[in-house]
């Protein structure tokens, strides 16, 4: 497989699975695999080849539907394309398999969690060779979540088997049959009829596992005893003794904190029991049964806080006599009394029975005095709380006194969740839920905190203390409502859909009127997050709450269809989302609890009446009781399968919103179109998921952040952006374009984190396609200058950053102006030496700041930072600093190795070797100049050294003036040039230093002048016809044949330069400036088309997806079959 598609060894494949893909309306007979990251198709029939590969991250619909035309298949869909699949052996299996990968996928999207194998799952001793071990891996993830999530169990908590069974139920005196589970930590057991009845059995409180007598009534039946003296009967069970040795097993992994367990014989049975010790009657007592028995041994926060041991309802409640309460008071005792009656039939605490008549009780209304205790069983959060003893405490005092944008962010919400209720109106109440969200935000910093969350803690915190508020938010945030409060409230998106498809179900002609609207989007999310306690009376609204502990999402959903189908006249006359919200808003702020025992407490929700009419109320028993008739038909399952399906719409949307939003920060004159900007981007994505795919050895700081701005989500480092950068580059440099990437990232790279993001990405992509001459030559130039370029591509890269930060003569100031080089000495010598000195040691500072990623503690630096961001003010060209010899050397390398490729290979060569050489002479007779100027400076009073400077000022008998000055001037320094180049012959002191001089007189200028009008073309080649024509007549210049010694050949000057490269030293007098490079590769026509020329960056992308299809190191939306 890895060999068919291209995929490295890094790329694991699940399974394979016979099938058809239908391309057009002719099916493909052919095979299926299914990788952790791709989906792949493979085909030759008949001499005709179809390769397919798709990304698991790039579905957005993966359905498995019947049709005429395609009978039992599976459709795939991406952004571009629809793929249909049948004609397989088991679809089943194909499909349940797909809905697994392509979760994984999403669920990557969502929180950059990449496929890990459980290396905690056994091996069978004889693994079945059709079934790969990741097949298994999945397969067991499936059912643990299935497990986990149909008993409320914690997230760790691992199935080991499950078997049929009977489970004898001594309420009604029936054997139901059934499922029964182990894991670690329970023992549960699933009726076959859903309401049938549900039992869980935490290990923590099993005292005795026994084998009783088999008999006709009770075959192979297993006995579980546990410390409330309940005692559960389980029949029929296959493989009895196995069963019971893995319960002992468990039983024996216990925490030490557990009751001791030991094995023994009775009768021929298996009695697993606890020791009679004191200090195990001790343990027994102390580990609670339920949430109503003693929390002494849990209670972890100091006691002088009041909320540690009571709810706040409790601290705040007024006249709850029966007396005063009259009708209501009789009704809650009701209550409390039909609890007890089913607490006495089915048990209290966590083997509970469970059974249609707990429903029945929940639906009614839970008592006040029991709502918190049942909240925590019914959610799970009993167990974990009881499994952590003291984790809350622990969690306050670490977080205590933290700062973070989630404390800021609850701090500023605190005095808004509940001011009505008067537990909310002093500090008490407001320092638990304080404490509370702190807590959890410290315990889940990808989650941290989300409005809604504070609502919510906030009526936890009413009927529970502070740590069992903190355990059920637990449950509520990481189980019951999963991504529901992220930065972006994924899981209330998805459920959104879910609704909206509901609603097209149940009350198709309210779907369309509301779809119209666009009522569903702006009413389900403030519904859902705070599950109603926002936008209904507190009262009301916690009847739903019970309800949704013990049924979890089903509840809410039947409510809100309800609630539409109660206003659906009103709903198909509004004109519009507002009148919608006006019905919706006054219906619901009349949903009464006639029953509630507690004070009435004022909703704060703006009572929005329309007319004379005044409002009608709606009993909450009544709602929840129509809900139920009209759409019970919910079933937790169908509900997860909705959820998949939506999960794959609301993901791929959030990304094609982070897509627009990233291309949206992109700045107007970078030069790419929105089309170029959005390919670029999914290249760029595509490149750092492949580093989650198989970057394993990755750093924590590659992986994604959802919690970060969109821009910055995504990012690649070196390696990767080198891959891109030879893939996209219009600047081919053969074996040298490694080389030039690596530059090319340091130089993108400001913040030194050795990663760069998509707006920096676009910005080294942009300077090499757009923009003028001299705009491409400026990033070419950057190119080979410090950080671009490193120390170990250069010897001497050390030397010439001290050369540009420590020489204090303002001829080597790196930000120097490069005409200064040709202005008369005289007048340099005119400029105060300390004005000169100070700007320097400015430039300096500044330069060390930027380079060390640094910035000086000063406000002016900052102020001149924003000014700059505001102004986006552009680098102008006597901005750049100069380049020494090294630096120049590499880059000439550079062009070399950049025209090996082009078809007008051998004029590019001729043409650099000209303007190489006439550069070389340009820096010979600058640091002539620099030598003379620096001596001056400096006062030498040594003789011998005064008479040599004297003697190179005759050489110039008069100041070359600035091009603009007066064109006069030209002529008559042609003449000279040529004269004193006649005159001087060949000699290094005569020739090269006058040639040089006229020449970079026209060099040194700013683009107002052609250098051709101080030198001819032909005057030009001729004075030079040795140097350049010497390099080109060697042959054809390979890259890989140019060497130092061979780049800049031009008489003695080159050998001179070559032999100074050889000794490995910098000529630190020696520099040339980007205006006299801008100047000389301008007399070269040949070199202005290259740079000037065209190149359509969207061939490259299209390139780069065939290769990243060929080698399978990524691969982007636009997948296609390819066909051979």
């Amino acid at each position: 497989m890895r060999k068919q598609f291209g995929m490295p060894e890094g790329e694991k494949l699940v399974n394979y699975y016979s099938c058809s893909y239908w391309k057009g309306r002719v099916p493909r007979q052919g095979w299926l695999y299914l990788t952790v990251n791709h989906m792949c198709f493979y085909s030759f029939l008949l001499g005709k080849e179809v390769s397919l590969v798709v990304q698991w991250v790039d579905v957005t619909r993966l359905e498995k539907n019947a049709t005429l035309l395609f009978p039992e298949s599976i459709r795939v869909d991406t952004r571009d394309q629809e793929l249909f699949f049948s004609m397989f052996l088991n679809i089943s299996e194909t499909f349940k398999l797909m809905e697994q990968l392509a979760n994984l996928a999403m669920r990557q999207l969502l929180d950059s969690e990449g496929f890990l194998e459980d290396k905690a799952l056994l091996r069978p001793i004889r693994p079945h060779r059709n079934i790969s071990a990741l097949k298994r891996d999945l397969d067991a993830r499936a059912k643990n979540e299935c497990y986990r999530a149909t008993f409320r169990l914690p997230r760790d908590e691992r199935l080991d088997g499950h078997t049929g069974c009977t489970l004898w139920t001594p309420f009604n005196k029936l054997h139901i049959p059934g499922q029964m589970f182990i894991s670690n930590n329970y023992i549960c057991f699933a009726s076959k009829e859903e309401d049938a009845c549900h039992l869980i059995i935490p290990l923590r409180e099993v005292t005795i596992v026994e084998k009783a007598d088999s008999s006709s009534v009770l075959p192979s039946p297993l006995s579980i005893s546990t410390k409330s003296k309940m005692t559960f009967l389980f029949a029929n069970l296959k493989d009895r003794d196995f069963l019971v040795q893995r319960i002992s097993d468990f039983l024996q992994k216990m925490p030490s904190k557990q009751p001791g367990s030991s094995i023994g014989e009775r009768k021929a049975s298996v009695v697993v029991t606890t020791p009679e010790s004191p200090s195990a009657a001790q343990d027994v007592l102390e580990q609670p049964a339920s949430p109503s028995s003693t929390l002494s041994g849990c209670r972890s926060i100091c006691t002088q806080v009041p909320t540690a041991s009571q709810g706040l309802l409790k601290l705040f409640q007024r006249n709850s006599s029966t007396e005063v309460l009259g009708a209501k008071g009789a009704k809650e005792k009701m209550k409390e009394e039909s609890w007890n009656i089913h607490f006495f039939e089915y048990g209290r605490g966590m083997c509970m029975y469970r059974t249609a008549r707990t429903r029945e009780l929940v639906l009614k209304g839970i008592p006040e005095g029991l709502r918190g205790e049942l909240w925590l069983l019914f959610s799970g959060a009993w167990n974990e709380m009881v499994t952590h003893p003291g984790y809350y405490a622990e969690l306050v005092e670490k977080s205590t006194g933290k700062y973070s944008l989630a404390t800021e962010e609850i701090e500023r919400d605190l005095h808004r969740s509940m001011p009505e209720h008067p537990a909310f109106q002093n500090e008490l109440g407001i320092a638990a839920l304080r404490r509370v969200l702190t807590a959890y935000a410290f315990r889940n910093p990808t989650i941290g905190y989300c409005q809604a969350m504070n609502i919510v803690t906030s009526v936890l915190l009413l009927y529970g203390s502070e740590e069992e508020a903190f355990w059920l938010l637990v449950a509520l945030c990481e189980r019951m409502l999963p991504d529901y409060y992220n930065t972006r409230v994924v899981g209330a998106l998805v459920d959104q859909g879910i609704f909206e498809e509901l609603t097209r179900d149940f009350l198709p002609q309210l779907s369309e009127k509301m779809q119209d609207l666009g009522v569903i989007s702006s009413i389900s999310l403030s519904w859902f997050l705070t599950l109603f306690l926002s936008v209904m009376p507190f009262e009301s609204a916690v009847i739903i709450v019970d309800c949704f502990f013990y049924e979890g999402i089903k509840v809410v959903l039947q409510v809100a269809l309800a609630i539409l189908d109660a206003n659906m006249e009103q709903l198909l006359v509004c004109s519009d989302e507002g009148e919608a919200m006006t019905v919706l808003g006054r219906y619901l702020d009349n949903v009464v609890n006639k029953q509630s025992v507690s004070p009435p407490i004022p909703h704060l929700h703006a009572l929005l009446t329309s007319g004379d009419d005044p409002p009608v109320e709606v009993d909450i028993f009544e709602l929840l009781k129509v809900s139920y008739e009209k759409f019970s038909s919910l079933r937790a399952n169908d509900i997860e399968q909705m959820r998949f399906k939506q999960r794959l719409k609301v993901i791929q949307s959030l990304e094609d919103t982070a897509k627009r939003s990233v291309v949206r920060a992109i700045p107007g004159d970078i030069g790419f179109s929105i089309e170029e900007l959005e390919d670029l981007y999914m290249v760029f994505k595509a490149k750092h998921l492949a580093s989650q795919y198989w970057g394993g050895s990755c750093t924590a700081a590659i992986r994604r952040d959802p919690s970060l701005p969109y821009l910055e989500q995504y990012r690649i480092d070196a390696s990767q952006f080198q891959e891109l950068f030879i893939s996209l580059t219009p600047w081919a440099c053969g074996s040298h374009t490694p080389v030039l990437a690596g530059r090319m990232f340091r130089l993108l790279d400001k913040n030194k984190d050795l990663l760069i993001n998509f707006k920096e990405f676009v910005t080294g992509m942009s300077g090499m396609y757009h923009g003028d001459l001299t705009e491409k030559l400026k990033v070419l130039y950057k190119l080979h200058l410090p950080p671009a370029l490193s120390p170990e591509e250069a010897e001497s890269a050390l030397e010439a950053a001290r050369y540009f930060t420590e020489d204090s003569s303002s001829e080597a100031s790196p930000l120097a102006s490069d005409p200064d080089l040709f202005l008369p000495w005289e007048a340099q010598e005119a400029l105060p030496q300390e004005e000169q000195e100070g700007a320097d040691n400015e430039d300096v500072r500044e330069k060390r700041g930027e380079e060390k990623g640094t910035s000086p503690q000063d406000y002016r630096h900052y102020l001149r930072m924003w000014a700059q961001e505001k102004e986006a003010q552009k680098e102008t060209i006597k901005d750049l600093p100069k380049m020494n010899q090294e630096q120049f050397i590499e880059l000439c390398k550079t062009l070399y190795n950049m025209f090996s490729e082009d078809p007008m290979e051998q004029d590019l060569y001729h043409a650099i070797a000209t303007v190489a050489s006439l550069l070389l002479r340009i820096g010979e007779v600058g640091k002539k100049f620099s030598v003379r100027a620096g001596r001056k400076s400096r006062d030498i009073a040594c003789s011998g050294d005064h008479d040599r400077a004297t003697a190179a000022t005759v050489e110039v008998e008069s100041p070359v003036p600035e091009l603009h000055q007066d064109t006069a001037w030209e002529p008559q320094l042609s003449a000279a040039g040529d004269l004193q180049a006649k005159a001087s012959g060949d000699t290094h002191l005569g020739k090269a230093p006058q040639e040089s001089q006229v020449v970079g007189e026209g060099g040194s200028g700013e683009g107002q002048g052609s250098p051709s009008q101080l030198l001819s073309d032909d005057e030009t080649k001729d004075d030079m016809s040795m140097s350049s024509y010497s390099v080109v007549s060697t042959g054809s210049l390979q890259c890989e044949d140019l060497t130092d010694d061979t780049v800049l050949v031009g008489g003695e000057v080159s050998s001179h330069v070559a032999a100074a490269h050889c000794e490995g030293t910098v000529d630190a007098d020696w520099c040339i400036s980007f205006e006299q490079i801008l100047a000389s590769i301008l007399t070269e026509s040949v070199l202005v088309n290259f740079f000037e020329k065209r190149v359509d960056i969207g061939l490259k992308i299209k390139d780069q997806k065939k290769v990243e299809r060929q080698f399978s190191t990524s691969s982007d939306h636009e997948q296609s079959g390819v066909s051979g």
